[in-house]
């Protein structure tokens, strides 16, 4: 029988997912709901200093929608409007009530010595399991030199996170942000700093465009928006590369995200080295019951592939991403048509032709395939409307 309990740290987790740092996780009532229900762990709303001030905007959520399905999801929201004592306390309540339940405590300070170590070493008198640094809030935050700005700065990056670790009594995470050249560089950059694992990724900084009858924008408040952090299915292929890129250059324990909207998501952040994984917009979405799908899928997916636990297939992806230079390039497939799917439509001949290599056309309603113009490059099976085009050596 396959398990879903790992080790991270030393920290036993009974399933790999985690609540991310955001709305779901503000309030402890929240949290001891998401943790009757199933989740692993949270990642407790970012803690800041008392007199850090929080003032929200109204509206700050946006998205982008297909098929009535959000497949983008935009937020400008802050961080966590509690008090320091406020998170102690429900840290205690939490672990006396939740004791395998893991908790994580997000935080950011000005860059400050005694900020960031004041709020380390009160957290260190509670049962929280780890830390994990918000180096990567692309809103709000940057116009005060703390989030992103953070994260974007190397030099920054490894002097807050030597501060935490001088004083810090359990294992600490760097959240890094997406939003830089070469994620795997900052990676680097903190590792020799001394952090002990990473979560990966924040939100990707972006404009959710406008309403071209109101020429407003589509987040909007009086009249005006700012860039914000997106997030949701969209931002899963920036999410995986991330996670890919700090795995072949780190050995250290990664908790993943982005996207992460069913369990095969999971199952992919893992594959390319994930030790466990986080979920925000999802359960924004649809509730912290997601969780039920999440697990019974991921855990029947591994005892179909005949493994024991999420370490069988934590990796199993990382040796296939290889450089460009480095593929195969005698390598070759070209487009099979099955005549039975196929309606003759002629919208893989059009593309093929207005596309670059014309090697398609249309010849008495059945398509034919020119061997010698062909550069096998699978445009064809992506538009083709009937699913009647597959690629074959």
């Amino acid at each position: 029988m396959a398990t879903l309990k790992t080790s991270v740290l030393g920290i036993e987790f009974e399933n790999p997912f985690l609540l991310a740092s955001a709305p779901p996780t503000a309030q402890i009532e929240s949290i001891d709901k998401a943790f009757e229900l199933g989740w692993g762990g949270a990642v407790l709303k970012t803690i800041t200093p008392d007199d850090l001030e929080m003032i929200e905007a109204s509206p700050r959520y946006s998205c982008i929608k297909e098929k009535n399905q959000v497949i983008g999801f935009q937020n400008i929201e802050l961080l966590s409007h509690k008090t320091i004592k406020y998170w102690c306390d429900g840290i205690r309540y939490l672990k006396e009530k939740h004791p395998t339940k893991v908790i994580i405590a997000s935080i950011m300070a000005p860059v400050e010595k005694d900020e960031w170590q004041n709020i380390v070493k009160i957290l260190n008198d509670t049962p929280v399991d780890a830390y994990e640094l918000n180096f990567s809030c692309p809103h709000g935050m940057p116009e005060r030199n703390i989030g992103m700005a953070i994260g974007t700065s190397t030099e920054i990056s490894i002097l807050i996170t030597t501060w935490v670790k001088s004083v810090a009594k359990k294992p600490v995470f760097v959240k890094l942000t997406p939003n830089v050249t070469d994620i795997a560089w900052v990676a680097r950059a903190v590792e020799d700093a001394g952090t002990d694992g990473f979560a990966a990724i924040n939100t990707v900084q972006g404009f959710m465009g406008l309403n071209l009858d109101t020429l407003e924008p589509n987040l909007c408040i009086d009249g005006c928006t700012t860039y914000g952090g997106c997030s949701g299915e969209i931002v899963r292929p920036i999410g995986l590369r991330c996670v890919a890129q700090i795995r072949q250059n780190s050995k250290l324990p990664i908790l993943g995200m982005g996207g992460i909207s069913n369990w095969q998501d999971a199952a992919q952040y893992i594959a390319v080295g994930s030790d466990a994984v986080q979920v925000c917009t999802e359960v924004m979405m649809n509730g912290y019951g997601v969780i039920k799908g999440l697990k019974s899928g991921l855990l029947n997916y591994l005892e179909q592939k005949g493994m024991d636990s999420i370490s069988d297939l934590k990796n199993i992806a990382i040796e296939k991403i290889i450089a460009h230079g480095s593929l195969n390039k005698k390598y070759f497939v070209c487009p099979k048509i099955d005549k039975e799917k196929c309606v003759a439509c002629g919208k893989c001949t059009k593309i093929c032709s207005e596309s670059e290599y014309s090697a398609l056309s249309l010849v008495e309603k059945e398509i034919k395939l020119d061997k010698e113009k062909c550069q096998g490059c699978s445009l064809c099976s992506i538009v083709c409307p009937q699913n009647a085009i597959s690629m074959g050596k």
